[in-house]
């Protein structure tokens, strides 16, 4: 298991803001430890595919009603999982949204609730109409960047002046789902890339502001980061009728730190590098 602390953590957060009881974290992860024992036949084989976990909490007071459940159910999904996308591990193309608001301040966008993604669908399918993979959600007059899909959202730009890269990420303002993917890929990128070459901030990006450095050649690369996708890299954002070109490799289906964030985390995932954020079940 990946970070489930983490998970656990804001599973809990999420359930308090909707009023569903809490449980001990340590408790419930030792008897996911479990289910994965049982189920460990389901787990496939081979790099990029994986056992997902959902652990799931709802009410179910018998009635009918607004007002705090005086019961509910926790349990667990187990679903073997390969690639998120139908076009399998390959760059997406991003439709920036603004006629539609994945959330907003005081809202939960920040919580892991069903509440944030049944809104989203609708968009989602008429963007796939144009022939988007997903919506490049923004926010505010700004037309800030909040998230992609059910993703974080990651973006490297390069000063044309200093040479100095930069990774930026929305913060987390209370609008933006707090991802156990986005802290991972924050972490081990102020860990590993060389400050004295990057720079890792988490500030707000306008779609303008990535328009704007991609005519100036400073847009390097983008890519989205959750659990079920961990890493997808980004090709093309449309935006006002036009596509923003964001730079692959070439012949290849990511940008540089794209790759090397995915490498990374897949270690740590799979073990061959040790690390604390991985929990071995016997």
């Amino acid at each position: 298991m990946f970070r489930p602390d983490k998970n656990m953590a804001r599973m809990n957060k999420s359930a308090e803001r909707i009023c569903l009881p809490t449980f001990d974290n340590e408790e419930l992860i030792n008897l996911i430890g479990k289910l994965i024992s049982v189920d460990g036949s389901f787990i496939p084989e081979g790099r990029g595919f994986s056992l997902y976990i959902r652990p799931t909490l709802i009410g179910t007071t018998a009635g009918l009603g607004v007002g705090t459940p005086d019961k509910a159910l926790l349990y667990v999904i187990c679903s073997p999982v390969g690639p998120y996308y139908k076009t399998g591990f390959k760059a997406v193309r991003l439709e920036a949204t603004d006629y539609a608001t994945r959330a907003w301040p005081g809202g939960v966008g920040d919580k892991k609730l069903g509440a944030n993604y049944a809104p989203c669908i609708k968009p989602q399918l008429e963007a796939g109409e144009r022939g988007y993979q997903q919506n490049l959600w923004l926010f505010g007059p700004e037309h800030n960047v909040t998230e992609v899909g059910t993703m974080n959202f990651f973006v490297v730009f390069k000063d044309s002046k200093t040479g100095k890269k930069e990774l930026v990420t929305a913060p987390l303002d209370g609008t933006i789902l707090e991802g156990v993917t986005r802290d991972s890929v924050l972490a081990l990128a102020r860990e590993r890339l060389n400050p004295d070459e990057w720079e890792v901030n988490e500030r707000y990006c306008s779609i303008q502001e990535i328009a704007d450095r991609s005519d100036k050649g400073e847009l390097v690369e983008a890519f989205g980061s959750g659990t079920a996708a961990v890493v997808s890299p980004i090709k093309e954002i449309g935006w006002k009728g036009k596509d923003i070109n964001v730079p692959l490799l070439p012949g290849q289906q990511n940008g540089e730190l794209t790759k090397q964030v995915a490498d990374w985390i897949a270690e740590l995932q799979y073990g061959i590098v040790e690390s604390d954020w991985s929990r071995v079940v016997n």
